[in-house]
């Protein structure tokens, strides 16, 4: 799979977005990629865990934040699921269910109805390990600002306001991602 072609295909112009987009996805992956070599027992999958990472975020553009160039109409929690629909239609159902999993630490259906979330009622938890691995890399970074790496205790606060399961879930992955 090219997933350069992709990001070509729906971010086509040079401008905000895209460095954003790029510059992020980039940093996950790499931060994925160091753990799948770190840890070889998990037997993570290399390959995917590049292309899904690099397209995690796919469905930002269709979103209303304008805070990092994103001028659609789509809330902004719902760029999971919006990603994951644009995956489905290339024919990448493994990469879509990364993109509709990674919100927060995965978002149960408790979580979707208790916060009243326009999403559909449904579990998007992170399931496989690569799901699990990608969410986990993803909560190390912002898209505001690019040029930082969280700690694990400034993830945990960012995650927070998802609710506690989701630092629960963060704190196990921490476990599973970072022991040897």
């Amino acid at each position: 799979m090219d997933y350069q072609r992709i990001i070509d295909k729906y971010y086509p112009d040079d401008n905000a977005l895209r460095h954003i987009l790029i510059t992020h996805s980039q940093s996950v992956a790499q931060k994925a990629l160091q753990i799948v070599f770190s840890r070889p027992a998990l037997n993570l999958d290399q390959d995917f865990v590049l292309e899904a990472a690099m397209l995690h975020d796919i469905g930002i553009f269709k979103t209303d934040a304008p805070g990092i160039s994103c001028y659609g109409t789509e809330p902004y929690i719902c760029h999971g699921i919006l990603g994951a629909t644009i995956l489905r239609a290339e024919g990448y159902e493994r990469h879509a269910r990364v993109c509709e999993r990674h919100t927060g630490a995965g978002l149960s259906l408790d979580d979707i109805v208790g916060q009243g979330l326009p999403l559909p009622h449904q579990s998007f938890l992170p399931e496989t390990l690569e799901e699990q691995l990608i969410c986990y890399a993803d909560k190390f970074f912002s898209k505001t600002r690019l040029d930082r790496e969280k700690t694990v205790e400034q993830a945990e606060r960012s995650l927070a306001k998802f609710g506690e399961a989701g630092v629960i879930r963060f704190r196990q992955w921490v476990e599973m991602f970072t022991s040897p």
